[in-house]
């Protein structure tokens, strides 16, 4: 079967500074793949290649098989990549209903050359699509006056409603309570149900396990392992994360 996203010998370079060398991977259709390493490691640098922000210094990407380009976020957004950034990239001063459909909002019946916003057909389509989420949030409520809790579920739902085939999470439950980091794991798996892929980073080593169906070790800019997540021990992994395995047995410190 073919992959939905292959990753194939992707480098990166900014200056003298490499921050990704041959990176190979593989996402697969409604596959929740967790991408783990240090602080430098790369995971940020390759998403940002994969959402359009960067280009690859060399490799490339196959979708469906086919060789993709993309030049920025517009283009990897047109085939079906979507990217929650750490900062969410919300208006605060703009209601949650225009946030979801910023840059794509719904227009009304004509004055002359002027078209209208639609503002009471986009604020019962957000209270659908939050409601479907299970997001109790108003569409009427100002994003600034949000939690960090709140503000990232709806940063999850302005992506989704681009209707993604891959949706990149960039550390999505740093700023969430318990509560909330168990709505949004459970809103990954709803995902994975209706056929949507989901590239996961995220220092919570917990979430990875509890999501993810394959769990991919970055360090130093390269690919160092493939793990299945309950296959191993939780210490197992990390220290495979952190370059203290040789063979199968941590080195010690």
């Amino acid at each position: 079967m073919t992959a939905l996203l292959t990753v194939e010998e992707v480098s990166k370079s900014f200056g003298p500074v490499v921050a990704l060398r041959d990176v190979t991977m593989s996402i697969d259709e409604a596959e929740a793949v967790g991408l783990i390493g240090d602080n430098g490691a790369g995971k940020s640098t390759l998403i940002k290649i994969l959402s359009g922000v960067y280009p690859p210094s060399s490799g490339g990407l196959r979708l469906d098989g086919r060789t993709v380009e993309f030049h920025s976020p517009l283009d990897a957004r047109r085939a079906g990549i979507e990217m929650i950034y750490q900062d969410l990239a919300l208006c605060n001063d703009l209601d949650v209903s225009a946030n979801i459909f910023l840059g794509r909002e719904r227009r009304r019946r004509r004055y002359g050359f002027i078209r209208l916003l639609d503002r009471v057909g986009m604020a019962t389509e957000t209270a659908r699509i939050l409601e479907e989420l299970g997001i109790a949030i108003a569409p009427d409520r100002e994003v600034g006056s949000l939690s960090g809790g709140e503000r990232q579920m709806i940063a999850v739902a302005r992506a989704l409603q681009f209707q993604p085939r891959l949706l990149l999470m960039d550390e999505p439950t740093a700023a969430l309570s318990a509560e909330k980091i168990r709505v949004l794991l459970a809103l990954v798996d709803g995902l994975k149900n209706r056929g949507v892929s989901v590239l996961l980073i995220s220092h919570r080593f917990t979430d990875i396990l509890h999501v993810c169906d394959r769990i991919v070790v970055v360090r130093q800019g390269a690919v160092v392992g493939e793990i299945q997540p309950h296959a191993q021990s939780p210490e197992h992994t990390m220290a495979h994360m952190h370059g203290l395995m040789t063979g199968d047995r941590p080195i010690s410190a």
